[in-house]
């Protein structure tokens, strides 16, 4: 086995829980920053060993720059270096000084939750950033020699119509990221948003394949490149290389192997997959005596581990090589969804490759599902 080359750091601190969300989150506790920094560092250096020659490191969360300045900073100074290195931030929490500091420490990529441009979707969403908050995120960050911002997008939320997604689309675009991630908003059966909005999700379900649509095309014509199911990234510039894609989540979607630092982290190696426990208590307790962290393990076959691959690859806009997982897919399936314009096979034997039509990605996980065996 090879060393792993990407690292995720999960910091779950947050200002409030909004009412969508299912990640790993704790509101407050603003005593306990420095202990869990102190904690990812101590499970770095446990897991270290793992690690050669990284390419990209991803800070997420919760809300990573909710961690004071000083605190996230060393955390930052205390990871490998990294060609891509990605923090996500909320808007409200982006000063000058803060967009300074991390630029001055290696970040290079830094991913801003807007969610919307609309006071009354981001009063849905619970969220306390407000529109200007997001533009002055971004002028900060570009002030400080960002060349690689990303914004996060969300559709389909209760109240929105098409006419609030197009705004929402105008001002993301007048902004210029070199990268957009566009979600569908999932919500959780049972969470206290469904019961709140259960009736006008429905609605917005139905909607949804249209809201897809429109974004796609709005982000296309303005030639950005629709390189994986959710996200968009514009050319590149000779510093950045050739484009904006993600790298951290390539390696996703490739099938790379990876390592998670934090509660409730995900790590997929070596053909197996581990997740932390999601308490903090535990978390802090176990690192604080030297020890790693509890975490349930799943061993991961090779046919899981063909499905998967394939479940991901065809995500994204390049074709799928199909040497070594085609026993993950329904032959009589596939032919169809060729015959039907929905799915591309190139190639010979040996060197075949898969690739969904432009239909067949707007229809996604449909058309995946039933290609795999």
């Amino acid at each position: 086995m090879t060393g792993v080359r990407h690292l995720y750091l999960h910091l779950p601190f947050c200002a409030h829980r909004c009412g969508y969300c299912d990640f790993v989150t704790i509101v407050g506790r603003e005593a306990l920053h420095e202990r869990y920094v102190d904690a990812l560092l101590a499970e770095l250096e446990l897991e270290g060993e793992l690690l050669a020659d990284v390419e990209t490191v991803f800070l997420g969360g919760g809300t990573p720059t909710l961690t004071p300045a000083h605190t996230l900073a060393r955390l930052v100074r205390g990871l490998p270096g990294a060609a891509e290195l990605t923090v996500e931030a909320n808007p409200e929490t982006v000063t000058p000084e803060l967009a300074r500091l991390l630029r001055t420490v290696g970040v290079n990529r830094v991913s801003v939750g807007a969610q919307s441009f609309t006071p009354k979707l981001l009063r849905v969403l619970e969220r306390r950033a407000q529109p200007d908050d997001v533009r002055r995120a971004v002028y900060a960050l570009r002030d400080a020699n960002f060349d690689n911002i990303s914004l996060d997008l969300i559709y389909g939320i209760p109240s929105q119509g098409t006419a609030d997604l197009e705004r929402d689309l105008d001002q993301a675009l007048a902004l210029a990221p070199d990268h957009l991630s566009c979600y569908e908003l999932e919500a959780k059966p049972g969470t206290r948003f469904t019961h709140t909005f259960g009736d006008e999700l429905r609605r917005q379900a139905d909607a949804m394949e249209g809201y897809f649509e429109r974004v796609v095309e709005r982000l296309t014509a303005a030639g950005y490149r629709w390189y994986e199911t959710a996200n968009f990234c514009r050319p590149g510039r000779p510093a950045a290389g050739p484009d904006f894609r993600a790298r951290h989540n390539l390696a996703y979607w490739y099938g790379r192997d990876y390592l998670g630092l934090g509660i409730g982290a995900v790590s997929t190696v070596g053909g197996r997959r581990w997740t932390n426990t999601p308490k903090l208590a535990e978390y802090l307790a176990a690192l604080e005596r030297g020890e790693r962290p509890r975490r349930s393990v799943e061993e991961l076959g090779d046919e899981t581990q063909r499905r998967e691959r394939v479940m991901l690859g065809l995500r994204l806009d390049e074709p799928l090589p199909l040497g070594g997982v085609e026993t993950a897919l329904d032959d009589a399936a596939l032919a169809r969804l060729a015959h039907h314009g929905l799915a591309v096979v190139a190639g010979t034997n040996g060197t075949r490759t898969l690739a969904l039509s432009e239909r067949g990605r707007f229809l996604g996980g449909g058309v995946t599902a039933e290609l795999l065996a």
